[in-house]
């Protein structure tokens, strides 16, 4: 929708404005695509069902807290925007659109996720940000292509040990949680290369320097006692990120000693003195 309709939608009482928006719905857009997003809709047009080549439905920023059965008729679908609405639950009928490949469904109020979730296994992209979610559910262990999750500012204090069966997953956004300690299941992750724990209670992080892929790690706005040390050419944001932690002395004295006798050891061995000559 154009700047221009959502600034006469506002102007149209909600009981009213739902006909309004969606009346020249009448065939399937060229680019498979619609975006209802901010539309001040409380039920969902079923006259979309019908377009069943659609790929993308953007259903963002409206009053929706259920969705038809009808809807399960998008089996081409591949993209579905479902966020700033009023879910509590997902509705089971997107479980059933098995070729969705990107899902929003930040800011509603999710408490978990249901298990036909696992059915969805071309996703992606999973967006549950701003939730009310206390735990990770375990079903988005199992979504095995999963290359992006973002779970910021929801209630999380840890993440399940099975998350790191998800070998296709490179980004995984955290901030704004409750976490008190790193999770120890994104040390054995080194497939991973974005990871963002910002505005978290981590006091201590340990060395991510092992995560051979890691492009990116974002910890600040916690309080730390420590930068986490990661390996050449990693970018950290955060306090400390662009200081050389100094090394242990009694480290660096050993060290030192060890150079000394190797270049010692490697050093040429002087020729032996040329005999005296009789003048």
């Amino acid at each position: 929708m154009g700047n221009t309709i959502r600034a006469l939608v506002a102007f149209i009482p909600a009981d009213r404005c739902q006909n309004y928006v969606v009346r020249d719905l009448h065939e399937m857009p060229p680019d498979k695509m619609v975006d209802l997003s901010g539309s001040q809709l409380r039920r969902f047009p079923l006259h979309v069902c019908s377009f069943r080549e659609l790929v993308k439905l953007y259903l963002s920023d409206n009053h929706l807290n259920s969705l038809p059965p009808e809807l399960g008729q998008l089996q081409n679908l591949q993209i579905l925007a479902l966020d700033f609405n009023n879910f509590k639950a997902l509705p089971q009928v997107v479980c059933t659109l098995k070729q969705l490949c990107i899902l929003y469904l930040g800011n509603n109020k999710l408490c978990d996720l249901p298990s036909e979730l696992s059915l969805l296994q071309n996703l992606r992209t999973l967006w549950i940000e701003a939730n009310c979610l206390t735990q990770l559910p375990e079903v988005v262990c199992e979504l095995s292509l999963l290359k992006t999750l973002h779970a910021g500012s929801n209630a999380l204090r840890l993440l399940p040990g099975q998350l790191r069966r998800l070998q296709e997953l490179r980004t995984i956004w955290l901030s704004s949680n409750r976490l008190t300690d790193f999770p120890a299941v994104l040390l054995h992750m080194p497939f991973l290369e974005v990871i963002d724990v910002d505005q978290n209670s981590i006091r201590y992080f340990p060395s991510l320097a092992h995560l051979s892929s890691l492009k990116l790690v974002i910890y600040d706005h916690n309080p730390c006692r420590n930068a986490p040390k990661v390996a050449k050419g990693v970018r950290r944001v955060g306090r400390w990120a662009e200081e050389t932690p100094e090394p242990d002395p009694r480290k660096a004295r050993r060290y030192a000693l060890v150079r000394e006798e190797s270049q010692e050891l490697q050093a040429p061995v002087p020729p032996p003195p040329l005999p005296p000559t009789n003048s």
